[in-house]
């Protein structure tokens, strides 16, 4: 896996990621550290990046079990420490998981996966962080 990150110039601290599927992100600061606020920043995409990653397993893991899943969305809420480095400390994730008959064992259980198996980024900020999950199931 590859990533090259580009400062976008000295007017402020925004920057493009570049991945190496070819995507771009684009990250900038607060105003109070030099940004401009036009995009969220970096740690923000950590966080982002980890709902991704635990929404896709849990969405995969539940079709794989032939579940009629329609809907899946995380919603993530995090502390940090007040001093350098500023890590994550604490995580909670949310699931609202949306489909047609799903058992809410199946779902505590792609969930339980994600986090202690499958989901490289919330199992690597398991290191610093507590990480806690709820679930909501919604009838499609």
């Amino acid at each position: 896996m590859e990533c090259t990150i580009n400062w976008m110039g000295a007017e402020g601290m925004s920057f493009i990621a570049e991945t190496g599927s070819g995507h771009m992100i684009n990250m900038d600061g607060s105003p109070d550290g030099g940004g401009r606020n036009l995009a969220p920043r970096p740690m923000e995409t950590v966080l982002a990046g980890t709902g991704g990653c635990t929404a896709y397993d849990v969405v995969l893991i539940l079709k794989r079990g032939r579940h009629d899943v329609r809907g899946c969305q995380v919603k993530l809420s995090a502390d940090r420490a007040e001093s350098d480095p500023k890590v994550f400390t604490k995580i909670h994730m949310h699931f609202v998981v949306t489909g047609k008959g799903l058992p809410e064992g199946a779902v505590e259980r792609a969930v339980q996966l994600s986090h202690e198996k499958y989901c490289s980024a919330s199992i690597m900020l398991a290191k610093t962080a507590e990480i806690t999950t709820s679930v909501e199931i919604v009838e499609a």
